[in-house]
């Protein structure tokens, strides 16, 4: 993936070589080549990593020092990517954050260990910290590109804070305030609290009850004798004004201690968006530099690796044959299809023909829910000649190949795996005649619309899929047509699963355990009764 060109390597600035280098400034690690990220300034690099060390949470105001190995340049930006999306999703189902963190929480313990307590082991807890503060500056880079990334990165990256910050104990959350030093953090004196008392009380007993779940009223009462007011300036909690959730007199906005996330929050937001600009404006530097412009490109497309991964090569539960060359026109296994599936099994049932990218797509599906090669080999041989629009002979001179290859019984013999969203959105664009493809891509608004329509889709559903499609989120708006046409219909089955749907065989595999969980429940109802 990335060219060594010793001329252009040597002389690139950044890139410094040392004696446990070759010399096309690759390090060796015994005898072995790793590609390194190095830094030049040591008492940086030791000043950085003891921050790091002795804090739970952070701004990443000093930028990183030191050298990383290109592998954990791509793999831990694409760790940090994965969380990010999946909270960019929850802001577009206007999740709030209580029920965002419990989704974002097992995500963080995977692949951001050090946002959660992560090892016991210092070594470890230091690999995990420098991982994750890394991971924050490689993405900046990414997403620094455009104005529309930036605000999704910053909007993602402030939750993710927030929610960070939820989980320190008390006593860690304290620390890190009173390690920001922020000059806007002043509390105002014990009598200018009893002068404004019954108003400030007024204006935090509904926040007490509802985010503190203080119900009782000597309960809130008690809770604000103890609490510390912050005065500031109302436009720094423009947001909590908004929901009335502070009380304002001249300008002036009193935020409770413990509503003091917000201010901080925002406070991060606004260095992360100014240092994203500084960041814009030495892009051209990178130019210099041809290994990570690969990466740099391909993150900032919205890079995430597949969330359906079958081991050893094995797709699919299909011990009992229920699915084969007939069955997968069957009401029963096409209700669970994702619309692109769809779409392609409709375009080859009334053409008898699909073009290269619609093929390549639909066989890899239909191997990943377990349609065998010969099973498939029927499957297509009919769906081609059916109708006497090609005869088997001539299937079998153009077109057996392909699909057998597809299985590994041909060429090189790879056991090639079903397309996931993003190797799907980076083929061509279907033309006129085309199936493949994303619909919620290429599709007209007014044709998506009917489809969702024929999917049972209610206006309000449908007109929340469109604007995902129109800000680019198409794997949001696939998850949300997944979630609205799989609903608990009366049963007590809930969708637990709240990741992002990112694979068309996830969609399929997801919608048939909800449907075996749903008759499991029935049988127990018709059971009891």
């Amino acid at each position: 993936m990335f060219r060594q060109n010793k001329k252009r390597l040597s002389s690139r600035r950044n890139f410094d070589l040392s004696a446990d280098m070759d010399s096309s400034g690759i390090k060796l690690e015994n005898g072995v080549h790793q590609y390194v990220l190095s830094g030049s300034d040591a008492e940086k690099e030791q000043k950085l990593y003891d921050s790091i060390n002795s804090t739970k949470l952070y701004f990443y105001e000093q930028p990183p020092q030191g050298e990383i190995t290109l592998e954990e340049f791509e793999t831990w930006a694409i760790d940090r990517l994965k969380i990010l999306q999946e909270i960019q999703a929850s802001i577009s189902r206007n999740r709030s954050l209580k029920d965002t963190a419990a989704v974002i929480k097992p995500l963080l313990q995977k692949l951001l260990p050090s946002a959660t307590g992560g090892s016991h082991s210092a070594a470890e807890a230091f690999a995990e910290k420098k991982k994750d503060y890394y991971s924050h500056y490689i993405l900046r880079l990414c997403f620094a590109r455009t104005k529309e990334l930036r605000e999704s990165f910053v909007r993602a990256e402030t939750l993710l804070f927030k929610i960070r910050f939820n989980l320190l104990t008390s006593t860690d959350q304290a620390k890190f305030v009173q390690s920001l030093d922020l000059p806007m953090l002043q509390f105002i004196s014990d009598d200018e609290k009893n002068e404004l008392a019954a108003k400030l009380y007024q204006a935090a007993s509904p926040v007490l009850q509802f985010q503190l779940n203080l119900t009782d009223e000597q309960q809130r009462k008690a809770y604000f004798a103890r609490e510390r007011y912050i005065k500031l300036p109302f436009e720094n909690v423009i947001e909590l004004i908004g929901n009335r959730q502070v009380f304002l007199k001249d300008g002036y906005a009193y935020l409770p201690q413990f509503q003091q996330l917000n201010l901080i929050a925002s406070e991060f937001a606004n260095n992360l968006n100014a240092s994203l600009m500084k960041v814009f404006q030495s892009l051209p530097r990178m130019n210099e530099d041809d290994r990570l412009l690969p990466i740099l490109a391909h993150l900032s497309a919205g890079y995430t690796m597949t969330d359906f991964d079958q081991a050893d090569g094995q797709y699919g539960n299909n011990a009992d044959n229920e699915i084969n060359a007939e069955s997968v026109w069957s009401p029963e296994i096409s209700k669970h299809y994702p619309l692109s599936v769809r779409h392609l099994m409709e375009g080859l049932k009334q053409n008898h023909h699909l073009r290269y990218y619609g093929r390549q797509q639909l066989s890899l599906f239909l191997k990943g829910i377990g349609l065998s090669a010969d099973e498939s080999l029927k499957f297509f041989t009919k769906a081609f000649t059916d109708g006497g629009h090609m005869t088997v002979e001539k299937f079998n001179k153009e077109y057996k190949y392909n699909f057998r290859h597809n299985y590994g019984l041909e060429g090189n013999r790879i056991n090639y795996r079903p397309w996931d969203c993003r190797t799907i959105l980076s083929k061509p664009r279907p033309g006129r005649g085309d199936f493949h493809g994303c619909p919620f891509r290429d599709f007209s608004s007014e044709k998506l619309t009917s489809e969702l329509q024929k999917m049972g889709l209610t206006p309000a559903q449908i007109t929340s899929v469109l604007d995902s499609c129109q800000k680019g989120e198409y794997t949001t708006a696939n998850t949300k047509v997944f979630e609205f046409t799989h609903d608990s219909n009366g049963t007590d089955v809930e969708i637990n699963d709240q990741t992002l749907i990112a694979h068309p065989n996830l969609y399929f595999e997801r919608s048939r355990q909800l449907e075996q969980k749903r008759k499991e429940i029935e049988d127990k109802i018709k059971g009891s009764s």
